[in-house]
């Protein structure tokens, strides 16, 4: 009796231990799941550069002999780099600020290097598989240039505080993130724009998790 209700109790657990569900929420919602960069943290930054961006009398208008009458901003977007001990996607911040620049009508987005390289592809394909009609291949050397590029560092710093009398025995930690995004312009290699975005999250543990 004693070896089946050990057995009838193994079970339970494993049942109760494999039960889960999946469904979807709010991609908006503030997400706290532990102290990893996440959603919310690359949202909130994304929109301070894009605010920051439309704003800036500096990127209003670029204007030199070849831009015709179109004198919007022409904007290259380049790399983040990942100073973090994290393996966090960058790329995921530029592609939400170029969305929105794109959306609002106020920049002219050049290509991206992803975009450039499948330009290459498809033009020499159209070029040299000589399975396209030659009246309507496409050819190099009429792209616009960009005036502009944007490109920056993502960084962090982490400290960890660990149980002690004073802290009534609860573990503290600690991570602070830093986005700094500057424009430059591409024929005077000036800073035309440049912001921040700051952001601190913390935790504290209690002897018992809580």
């Amino acid at each position: 009796m004693k070896q089946l209700r050990s057995t009838v109790l193994v079970l339970t657990l494993g049942a109760l231990g494999a039960c889960s569900s999946i469904g979807y929420d709010d991609p908006n919602k503030v997400e706290t799941v532990n102290l990893q960069f996440g959603s919310t943290d690359l949202q909130s930054m994304a929109d301070k550069m894009v605010q920051s961006l439309l704003s800036s009398p500096g990127l209003q208008y670029i204007d030199h002999s070849g831009k015709g009458e179109d004198k919007r901003v022409v904007l290259f977007t380049g790399n983040v780099n990942n100073r973090t001990s994290e393996h966090i996607d960058t790329s995921s911040i530029t592609d939400s600020i170029r969305t929105a620049l794109l959306k609002s009508g106020r920049f002219r987005i050049a290509a991206s290097n992803q975009a450039q390289d499948e330009l290459g592809s498809q033009v020499r394909f159209q070029m040299e598989s000589g399975r396209v009609d030659p009246n309507l291949i496409r050819q190099f050397g009429k792209q616009i240039g960009a005036d502009a590029v944007m490109y920056g560092n993502l960084r962090s710093i982490e400290k960890e505080r660990q149980r002690s009398l004073e802290s009534g025995g609860k573990k503290t930690e600690d991570v602070y993130y830093k986005l700094t995004l500057e424009v430059v312009n591409i024929e005077t290699s000036e800073v035309i724009w440049m912001e921040e975005k700051e952001i601190r999250k913390s935790k504290k543990t209690g002897l018992f998790g809580g």
